[in-house]
């Protein structure tokens, strides 16, 4: 093989208690697509940090054009050749199109801005990429699509080498993901190698040449693109060999075959536009229904629309066979829902209150400006739940922030449990936390609904989602391609779902 158009060999990135990084190497080569996959904190982000002069890198080295190079900043990089397009356009929307192109890089005449040289510039940019717009116009009167595209032909005016597009599809269309499409493969027949970050599966298989798959911060292989099967992929990206698994039975009774109770829950073409496409789903008293899918398939977005947090744009919500509108998380929570959301300390938990403040939040929320809660009673909620949850705090009036993972975790579900929710939304509820600390709450899940509640989980643990689940709802891409009853969910059924071409 020809030397490589960017080799980066052995990179190491240490951060304080964790090795982000550990000996990964990663090899583009000219006129090449090259998909970078992995899931959260497979160490994607950091090595394109590293190359990029975000980061210094603690160890190996990047040579470019067989020619070593340190990039210490992102403008250094780009002195190199080396140019990334974020998913965020990160331009100026109050200055023109031929600003943004050649910010920074004005040409000038007698000190002065050449804006006749300007704007030939920035057309002879856009026309590489078949884009014919009035270069004069603000930024902000054009659609995200042409943003992104002046982005790119900023990267082309300043002869970049390499181009990194780090989810550059994720706020787009299909017809404006052609055309992004098509000004790739234009570029790749120019000679440019095109680092591609995604987390659509499809989108990989139409554009790369070769995909390297990182998990936990190791390099886990590089492998052709028509060589690698999607179902292999999704395995590689999970660190889960198809015949490594079989289903265990589920502890508490399942939903298998015709269950005549009508569903508390039940989504109809529910979606919003760019965000998720329309999804059916419905769920029984009683009954813990899964999302399952890689990172960016919308399993998150769906219990936001579900919750109020996220407006739809199209679909219906039934609560008990009566049609609703979900407008916001309050008016969920008067219909009976409750959502435990992924990132407890951001969205969930408030850190300098008590255990007993955090527990009353959402019970106070339920009752308004003029539902008060007497101190006694606060006392003695919390209590209850310490004990019904064995939280491990030396008082109801420790700070929350002292707790281990699980028992913050444990907090928040009963903070919902307090408003008696008919349907507990559940996303990510084992994430950071023990092994101990996650068959507790793994316990209480079932617990909970052999007591009737209906549960909607979402887990990127494969085993969790088999083991607890009634029925798998799965995602990918922002869409629903599949559902498997109890008796038929495994993980390499879960998988092969997941790696199905559409």
């Amino acid at each position: 093989m020809a030397t490589p158009l960017l080799e980066m060999r052995n990179i190491g990135k240490r951060f304080p208690g964790v090795v982000a990084l550990s000996g990964v190497d990663f090899l583009l080569q000219r006129g090449e697509v090259h998909s970078l996959m992995g899931e959260n904190g497979a160490g994607k982000s950091t090595l394109i940090k590293v190359l990029t002069g975000v980061y210094e890198r603690d160890g190996g080295s990047i040579r470019l054009d067989g020619r070593a190079i340190n990039p210490h900043s992102p403008l250094h990089a780009q002195r190199h050749g080396i140019a990334t397009v974020y998913q965020e356009v990160n331009l100026l929307p109050n200055l023109s199109v031929a600003e943004n192109i050649l910010l920074g890089r004005e040409p000038r005449t007698l000190g002065k801005v050449n804006w006749r040289s300007m704007r030939r510039r920035a057309r002879r940019a856009l026309e590489r990429l078949n884009i014919d717009i009035d270069v004069t116009r603000d930024l902000s009167t054009f659609s995200i699509a042409i943003q992104q595209m002046v982005a790119i032909a900023r990267v082309l005016d300043i002869s970049s080498k390499v181009l990194v597009l780090d989810e550059p599809t994720s706020s787009l269309d299909q017809d404006e993901v052609a055309k992004l499409f098509e000004v790739i493969r234009q570029l790749r027949s120019e000679g440019m190698g095109i680092v591609f970050i995604t987390h659509f599966i499809d989108q990989v298989y139409a554009i790369s040449d070769r995909i390297t798959v990182l998990r936990n911060g190791s390099l886990i292989g590089s492998y052709e693109a028509a060589q690698l099967p999607r179902v292999e992929l999704v395995a590689r990206m999970l660190g889960k060999e198809l015949t490594e698994f079989q289903r265990q039975d589920r502890p508490h009774g399942s939903s298998d075959g015709d269950d005549a109770r009508p569903p508390f829950l039940k989504i109809s073409g529910l979606g919003r536009s760019g965000t998720l496409e329309p999804v059916d789903l419905e769920v029984r008293s009683g009954e813990i229904v899964a999302l399952a899918g890689l990172l960016g398939a919308g399993r998150t977005e769906l219990a936001q629309l579900i919750f109020g947090v996220i407006r739809p744009s199209h679909g219906t919500v039934e609560i008990n066979d009566k049609r609703v509108a979900v407008t916001s998380p309050k008016k969920a929570i008067m219909l009976g829902m409750a959502l435990c959301p992924e990132d407890r300390k951001g969205q969930a938990l408030i850190e300098d209150l008590s255990v007993r403040e955090n527990i009353v939040l959402a019970l106070k929320a339920q009752r308004g400006l003029f539902g008060s809660i007497g101190r006694r009673q606060q006392e003695a909620i919390a209590e209850q739940y310490i004990r019904a949850l064995n939280i491990k705090t030396p008082s109801p009036e420790q700070a929350v922030r002292f707790l281990s993972g699980g028992n913050q975790q444990k907090v928040v579900i009963a903070r919902w449990l307090a408003v008696s929710p008919h349907l507990l939304i559940l996303d990510e509820p084992t994430r950071g936390i023990d092994v101990g600390a996650k068959a507790e709450v793994l316990k209480l899940i079932l617990d909970l609904a052999g007591e009737g509640m209906s549960i909607l989980f979402i887990s990127a643990e494969m085993e969790e989602v088999v083991n607890v689940s009634d029925r798998v709802v799965v995602l990918r891409d922002h869409k629903k391609i599949g559902e498997l009853r109890s008796g038929d969910a495994s993980i390499t059924k879960i998988m092969e779902t997941i790696a199905q071409e559409s």
